[in-house]
Protein backbone atom coordinates (compact mmCIF):
# COMPACT_ATOMS: atom_id res chain seq x y z
CA UNK A 1 0.00 0.00 0.00
CA UNK A 2 1.49 3.60 -1.19
CA UNK A 3 0.33 6.57 0.91
CA UNK A 4 0.74 10.25 -0.32
CA UNK A 5 2.68 12.11 1.88
CA UNK A 6 0.59 15.05 1.94
CA UNK A 7 -2.64 14.18 1.93
CA UNK A 8 -2.82 10.52 3.11
CA UNK A 9 -4.58 8.94 0.42
CA UNK A 10 -3.90 5.40 -0.34
CA UNK A 11 -3.23 3.94 -3.34
CA UNK A 12 -2.53 -0.16 -4.13
CA UNK A 13 0.03 0.51 -6.63
CA UNK A 14 3.07 3.10 -6.77
CA UNK A 15 1.98 6.42 -8.67
CA UNK A 16 4.57 9.36 -9.25
CA UNK A 17 1.61 12.32 -8.11
CA UNK A 18 -1.34 12.06 -6.17
CA UNK A 19 -4.72 12.14 -8.10
CA UNK A 20 -6.01 14.23 -4.47
CA UNK A 21 -3.69 16.77 -3.59
CA UNK A 22 -1.73 16.62 -6.67
CA UNK A 23 1.62 16.28 -4.49
CA UNK A 24 4.72 14.19 -5.42
CA UNK A 25 4.88 10.53 -4.05
CA UNK A 26 8.44 9.38 -3.60
CA UNK A 27 8.95 5.76 -4.59
CA UNK A 28 8.98 2.81 -1.73
CA UNK A 29 12.56 3.76 0.26
CA UNK A 30 14.13 1.26 2.64
CA UNK A 31 16.70 3.17 4.42
CA UNK A 32 19.08 0.32 5.97
CA UNK A 33 19.02 -0.17 9.72
CA UNK A 34 15.73 1.46 9.96
CA UNK A 35 12.39 -0.04 9.86
CA UNK A 36 11.69 -1.37 6.17
CA UNK A 37 7.75 1.06 6.38
CA UNK A 38 10.29 4.40 6.97
CA UNK A 39 10.48 6.61 3.94
CA UNK A 40 12.71 8.48 3.58
CA UNK A 41 12.41 12.46 2.27
CA UNK A 42 13.15 12.53 -1.24
CA UNK A 43 15.35 16.13 -1.70
CA UNK A 44 14.07 19.86 -1.33
CA UNK A 45 12.72 21.63 -2.98
CA UNK A 46 9.72 18.78 -2.61
CA UNK A 47 6.37 19.01 -4.32
CA UNK A 48 3.51 20.19 -2.97
CA UNK A 49 -0.07 21.37 -3.77
CA UNK A 50 -0.81 24.77 -3.20
CA UNK A 51 -3.87 24.48 -1.11
CA UNK A 52 -2.22 22.02 1.25
CA UNK A 53 -2.52 24.51 3.66
CA UNK A 54 -6.56 24.39 3.25
CA UNK A 55 -6.31 21.00 3.39
CA UNK A 56 -4.68 20.83 7.13
CA UNK A 57 -6.63 23.50 8.44
CA UNK A 58 -9.64 21.05 8.64
CA UNK A 59 -7.83 18.43 10.65
CA UNK A 60 -7.46 21.45 13.05
CA UNK A 61 -9.78 21.86 16.06
CA UNK A 62 -9.07 26.01 16.47
CA UNK A 63 -9.26 26.59 12.48
CA UNK A 64 -12.74 24.99 12.20
CA UNK A 65 -14.10 26.61 15.89
CA UNK A 66 -12.60 30.23 14.17
CA UNK A 67 -14.13 29.20 10.24
CA UNK A 68 -18.25 28.96 12.22
CA UNK A 69 -17.77 31.69 14.13
CA UNK A 70 -16.47 33.52 10.70
CA UNK A 71 -19.66 32.15 9.24
CA UNK A 72 -21.56 32.93 11.71
CA UNK A 73 -20.38 36.41 12.50
CA UNK A 74 -20.96 37.03 8.56
CA UNK A 75 -24.15 36.09 8.50
CA UNK A 76 -25.35 38.34 11.64
CA UNK A 77 -23.47 40.98 10.19
CA UNK A 78 -24.79 41.14 6.71
CA UNK A 79 -28.29 41.03 7.79
CA UNK A 80 -27.80 43.72 10.49
CA UNK A 81 -26.11 46.16 7.38
CA UNK A 82 -29.62 45.26 5.26
CA UNK A 83 -31.93 45.98 8.15
CA UNK A 84 -29.62 48.68 9.36
CA UNK A 85 -29.75 50.44 6.12
CA UNK A 86 -33.54 49.85 6.02
CA UNK A 87 -33.82 53.26 8.68
CA UNK A 88 -37.37 51.98 9.60
CA UNK A 89 -35.40 48.77 11.21
CA UNK A 90 -32.44 50.37 12.28
CA UNK A 91 -32.85 49.59 15.75
CA UNK A 92 -32.98 45.95 15.07
CA UNK A 93 -30.67 45.94 12.33
CA UNK A 94 -28.05 47.68 14.68
CA UNK A 95 -27.84 45.17 17.73
CA UNK A 96 -27.62 42.38 14.89
CA UNK A 97 -25.22 43.87 12.96
CA UNK A 98 -22.65 44.73 16.68
CA UNK A 99 -23.46 41.02 17.43
CA UNK A 100 -22.16 39.73 13.82
CA UNK A 101 -18.93 41.99 14.62
CA UNK A 102 -18.33 40.43 17.94
CA UNK A 103 -18.46 37.00 16.21
CA UNK A 104 -16.74 38.00 12.61
CA UNK A 105 -13.86 39.56 13.76
CA UNK A 106 -12.10 37.06 16.17
CA UNK A 107 -13.20 34.63 14.12
CA UNK A 108 -11.47 36.04 11.21
CA UNK A 109 -8.32 36.71 13.21
CA UNK A 110 -8.31 33.15 14.33
CA UNK A 111 -9.07 31.75 10.81
CA UNK A 112 -5.67 34.02 9.49
CA UNK A 113 -3.72 33.36 12.10
CA UNK A 114 -4.22 29.51 11.52
CA UNK A 115 -3.38 29.51 7.83
CA UNK A 116 0.08 31.51 8.49
CA UNK A 117 0.83 28.17 11.27
CA UNK A 118 -0.07 26.04 8.39
CA UNK A 119 1.69 28.30 5.79
CA UNK A 120 4.87 27.61 7.88
CA UNK A 121 4.20 23.70 7.84
CA UNK A 122 3.88 24.07 3.83
CA UNK A 123 7.38 25.48 3.55
CA UNK A 124 9.30 23.32 5.98
CA UNK A 125 7.58 20.31 4.44
CA UNK A 126 8.64 21.36 0.93
CA UNK A 127 12.41 23.28 1.70
CA UNK A 128 13.10 21.45 5.72
CA UNK A 129 16.27 19.42 6.43
CA UNK A 130 15.55 15.07 7.06
CA UNK A 131 16.49 14.02 10.85
CA UNK A 132 15.75 10.93 12.47
CA UNK A 133 12.88 11.25 15.45
CA UNK A 134 10.83 9.03 17.63
CA UNK A 135 7.04 9.33 18.22
CA UNK A 136 6.50 10.22 21.93
CA UNK A 137 2.70 9.82 22.36
CA UNK A 138 -0.35 9.37 20.40
CA UNK A 139 -3.81 10.51 21.76
CA UNK A 140 -7.34 10.64 20.08
CA UNK A 141 -9.45 13.64 20.52
CA UNK A 142 -12.93 13.45 21.27
CA UNK A 143 -13.65 16.60 21.32
CA UNK A 144 -13.65 17.44 18.27
CA UNK A 145 -15.54 15.66 15.14
CA UNK A 146 -15.16 15.99 11.73
CA UNK A 147 -16.72 14.24 8.89
CA UNK A 148 -17.40 11.31 11.64
CA UNK A 149 -14.10 11.48 12.39
CA UNK A 150 -11.93 12.14 15.86
CA UNK A 151 -8.76 14.19 14.85
CA UNK A 152 -5.42 12.62 16.59
CA UNK A 153 -3.12 13.98 17.90
CA UNK A 154 0.99 13.15 17.63
CA UNK A 155 3.81 14.79 19.71
CA UNK A 156 7.50 13.64 18.43
CA UNK A 157 10.83 14.62 19.47
CA UNK A 158 14.05 15.24 17.39
CA UNK A 159 17.49 16.55 18.32
CA UNK A 160 19.24 19.20 16.04
CA UNK A 161 23.01 20.22 16.70
CA UNK A 162 22.83 18.54 20.23
CA UNK A 163 19.47 20.39 21.06
CA UNK A 164 16.46 18.33 21.97
CA UNK A 165 12.94 19.74 20.21
CA UNK A 166 9.44 18.16 20.37
CA UNK A 167 6.44 19.04 17.77
CA UNK A 168 3.27 17.85 18.02
CA UNK A 169 0.34 17.61 15.14
CA UNK A 170 -3.06 16.35 14.28
CA UNK A 171 -4.13 14.42 11.48
CA UNK A 172 -7.85 12.61 10.73
CA UNK A 173 -5.78 10.02 9.07
CA UNK A 174 -6.27 6.90 11.19
CA UNK A 175 -2.55 6.25 12.44
CA UNK A 176 -0.61 3.02 11.69
CA UNK A 177 1.97 1.10 13.09
CA UNK A 178 4.63 3.23 12.34
CA UNK A 179 3.34 6.32 14.49
CA UNK A 180 3.74 4.53 17.36
CA UNK A 181 4.74 5.82 20.71
CA UNK A 182 8.51 4.84 20.63
CA UNK A 183 8.55 4.04 16.60
CA UNK A 184 11.33 6.21 14.70
CA UNK A 185 9.91 8.54 12.01
CA UNK A 186 11.36 11.32 9.84
CA UNK A 187 11.10 14.91 10.64
CA UNK A 188 11.13 17.62 8.72
CA UNK A 189 12.84 21.13 10.59
CA UNK A 190 13.64 24.60 9.06
CA UNK A 191 17.43 25.26 9.15
CA UNK A 192 16.33 29.03 10.46
CA UNK A 193 14.41 27.91 13.14
CA UNK A 194 14.43 23.95 14.12
CA UNK A 195 11.84 24.30 16.52
CA UNK A 196 10.01 24.77 13.46
CA UNK A 197 8.98 20.86 12.35
CA UNK A 198 6.92 18.11 10.94
CA UNK A 199 6.60 15.08 10.00
CA UNK A 200 7.47 13.23 7.17
CA UNK A 201 5.32 11.55 5.43
CA UNK A 202 2.89 13.71 6.90
CA UNK A 203 -0.06 11.72 7.80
Amino acid sequence: MITCPWCGTSYPAFQSNCSRCGGSIPPPHVTEGVEETLLAPPGAPRDISSTYAFRLMLSDGWSIASLALTLIGAIFTGLGLALTLAIVTAFVGIPFLLLGLVFFIPGAAVLFWRYREFQKQVLVLKWGDAILGSVAGLQENYSVMVDDRHPWSIDYHYEVGGYQYSGKLSTLNQPGDRLQPGRQVYVLYSRDNPGLSSLYPRP
